[in-house]
């Protein structure tokens, strides 16, 4: 990730953007303050799989077609 002035910015966007289209996260700052994030687009594919990592930090799946120990009496 790299810090770029947004003076800095204007005066290279071509190249800046070039730079973000081969994966670098840029931080746009102003004053020493950070005002935004330039970011590689992701494709809607990878979106989904980075959330569903995401979600499976907290949540649990466990085995969902496999009976349990109780008898349901299903077969009688």
């Amino acid at each position: 990730m790299r810090d770029v002035n947004i003076t800095e910015l204007r005066a290279h966007l071509l190249s800046y953007l070039r730079q973000v289209a081969g994966g670098e996260e840029i931080r746009v700052t102003q004053r020493g303050r950070v005002i935004a994030r330039i970011v590689p687009e992701q494709s809607r594919q990878a979106q989904a799989r980075s959330a569903l990592a995401e979600l499976s930090k907290t949540a649990w799946l466990g085995d969902i077609e496999s009976p349990i120990a109780d008898d349901w009496g299903v077969e009688k």
